[in-house]
């Protein structure tokens, strides 16, 4: 194999598929990217038995070929030469290394068999519709950072991600057991008869790096145990978590009397000055509400307490609840309107959090003792 490639188009293309590369594996061809070298193009793979990712950069190619180099030493070579330049990459049949060279630079890595390079079984994928960029970020972002770390709890460890056909909505959910967030977009053609699927993690993570130089449309494809992405010519097939999601609909209070509304901006920056003082292991801040008064109370019995005071719309009864200071922020964070809603019932049940200006977002947090 032969082929002159230009170096930001290399790195750009190593940059996509490396970040899904383990830097610690007990399988040694898992750390490596597969170069295949086609007609005018340089085809790259990267997999860790669960995800496979495949991009494609043009190149002019001397010779046809394939061979594996390790990925990570591999992109920090491209990383680190000048820009604008021609990088060569070279691998003759007899020799096991590859060999990089740009100007006078030269390079030569280790390399194992193309034959050793796992390749992910091909599957149907009978449900496909198409996403624009935009919704996808969406679906994502809003409930990305809800997603739990919990091993022993591996359903939770994902984007729940369904149809619901009646209201013609395309739903995501994530959920840790403490906090819980809800996006939704228009059902898509092709989504209606979409199973309830969890997408994993790291999955979502690298999708979601994906989609920051992407445009247009996003083509979603799935089965019951498999999902594929594909973005601007980068196709992402990933294992789906073999789970049942919980019914997350059971933990939402579908009334709640108590509503507080205030500036979300303002409340975020209270919220974070206040639980400067807090503990790190339980981040606790008591919500105290009388009138239109609110105050922020963070009591730490090693390093002192803080208070703050704010006016908001509240008009029900004295009330006095706690939160995780960091759930809270991170649901503040999510907000665009710049009104936020806090639906209470007491300092035991669970609040839903809403956006004045995004009815297709809800939030769920519960409380803690403070």
């Amino acid at each position: 194999m032969k082929l002159s490639i230009e170096r930001g188009a290399l790195l750009k293309s190593l940059a996509h598929v490396q970040s899904v590369v383990e830097r610690r594996n007990t399988i040694p061809i898992l750390s490596n990217v597969l170069m295949d070298a086609g007609k005018s193009e340089l085809r790259l793979t990267a997999t860790d038995l669960d995800i496979e990712i495949v991009d494609s950069v043009p190149a002019k190619v001397a010779r046809a070929g394939a061979v594996t180099a390790p990925a990570h030493m591999l992109y920090e070579i491209v990383r680190k030469l000048p820009e604008g330049a021609q990088v060569t990459i070279e691998h003759n049949g007899d020799d096991p290394r590859v060999f990089i060279s740009a100007g006078r630079s030269e390079f030569k890595l280790a390399s194992l068999p193309r034959e050793d390079f796992p390749a992910m079984p091909q599957a149907d994928l009978p449900h496909k519709f198409v996403l624009s960029v935009d919704e996808l970020k969406r679906l994502i972002d809003r409930t990305r950072f809800a997603i739990s770390t919990e091993e022993t709890r591996y359903y939770l460890m994902g984007i729940f991600l369904h149809a619901l056909k009646e209201k013609k909505l395309l739903r995501a959910v994530a959920t840790d057991g403490h906090r819980l967030a809800r996006a939704e977009v228009p059902l898509p053609k092709g989504a209606e008869n979409l199973p309830g699927v969890i997408i994993p993690r790291k999955t979502v993570q690298e999708v979601r790096k994906l989609l920051d130089d992407a445009e247009g449309e996003v083509t979603l494809a799935f089965s019951d145990n498999k999902v594929r992405f594909e973005i601007d010519g980068i196709v992402l097939t990933s294992k789906l978590i073999d789970g049942t999601f919980p019914d997350y609909e059971r933990v939402i209070p579908a009334t709640n009397g108590h509503v507080l509304s205030f500036e979300g901006s303002i409340f975020k920056s209270a919220v974070d000055r206040v639980s400067a003082v807090s503990t790190e292991r339980s981040r606790a801040v008591k919500l105290s509400l009388e009138g239109e008064r609110l105050t922020l109370t963070v009591n730490n019995p090693d390093s002192g307490s803080a208070t703050e005071e704010l006016v908001v719309s509240y008009d029900a009864e004295p009330l006095e609840i706690g939160f995780n200071a960091k759930y809270l922020l991170d649901i503040m964070d999510q907000l665009t309107g710049p009104e936020a809603r806090l639906h209470m019932t007491d300092a035991q049940s669970p609040t839903v959090v809403k956006d004045s200006e995004d009815e297709g977002v809800l939030y769920v947090l519960m409380p803690m003792r403070v």
